[in-house]
């Protein structure tokens, strides 16, 4: 007779230890860790100061977001530093750049660095972490939030600068729209609700985000948004649908998040995820009937 290890409950250690190993993946498959920041702005002589504390994403996190402004002028050199601060992460890298990002005109090559890193960049298309959940993403842009939010009259130039925001609100919704996942996630750099500016000079508010990326974040039941930009706003609020929505720049997250590089949000999966979908004006959805037959069939 082959002896085993003993156990509190008499059973063989190799089937207990199975048996529990099972239970931890049964709980990692229940939930999603998600770490962001944004507004981090690393310098061409900040080599070292973030990677060490981007390497702990490892090990509290199941993906990592950033929320754009990795730079501060967006040169090829500065992005080589980010791609150095992240040599340590394994978990995959998602990103949205930020105006910071765009001030020298180099986004062509500020991408092709981050993807040579492995950064998946959101802006050219979503991201599916598993069958659960997706990301989607795009940079946002300004405009304003409310009553007070800019509309396309008067000069050209206006009229301009608003189909910018409404540019990014429908890649948002295409984005969103292209997931199949039943949980999905948003990131940008500009904010889509107001709440998360409160704190910044009242004055500067239509140049921190605008409220038309709420709609795609509401009407697809976006399980939470991430925004950066805002570094003097507020750490969290809603949407009108009730999504959960973080300002995680570097500043709040340090000061709000209490962490010295990322916040952290977990995402529960529900048991029955699998079957969530929403509902697509102009498509008519199975009924419970002709899912059951299907289903048997």
């Amino acid at each position: 007779m082959t002896d085993h290890p003993s156990t509190a409950e008499g059973e063989p250690g190799t089937e207990k230890e199975a048996r529990f190993g099972r239970r931890r993946e049964d709980r990692a498959g229940r939930s999603v860790r998600v770490a962001a920041v944004g507004d981090f702005h690393c310098g061409e002589k900040d080599g070292g100061l973030y990677r060490e504390l981007f390497a702990r994403v490892n090990d509290e996190a199941d993906i990592l977001l950033l929320a754009g402004d990795l730079t501060r002028r967006g040169i090829p050199a500065e992005v080589d530093v980010v791609v150095k601060e992240l040599s340590d992460v394994r978990v995959p890298i998602l990103a949205v750049l930020g105006n910071h990002d765009h001030e020298s005109g180099n986004v062509d090559k500020v991408n092709s660095i981050l993807r040579a890193r492995g950064v998946h960049l959101l802006d050219e298309s979503p991201f599916e972490l598993n069958e659960h959940v997706g990301f989607a993403g795009v940079k946002g842009f300004m405009g304003g939030f409310g009553r007070y939010t800019l509309t396309a009259f008067g000069e050209q130039e206006t009229k301009d600068f608003v189909g910018t925001s409404l540019d990014e609100a429908q890649k948002l919704e295409y984005a969103l729209r292209r997931l199949s996942t039943p949980v999905r996630v948003v990131l940008l750099h500009y904010a889509p609700i107001m709440d998360t500016v409160m704190g910044e000079p009242e004055q500067i508010f239509p140049f921190l985000g605008n409220d038309r990326l709420v709609e795609p974040i509401d009407r697809f039941k976006a399980a939470v948004a991430f925004h950066g930009h805002a570094h003097h706003g507020t750490f969290s609020g809603k949407t009108p649908g009730g999504v959960p929505v973080f300002n995680v720049s570097l500043v709040r997250v340090r000061e709000d998040a209490k962490h010295d590089m990322f916040y952290v949000h977990e995402i529960p999966i529900p048991a029955d995820s699998e079957t969530e979908r929403v509902s697509e004006p102009g498509v008519e959805q199975p009924t419970e009937q002709e899912r059951t037959a299907a289903g048997s069939a």
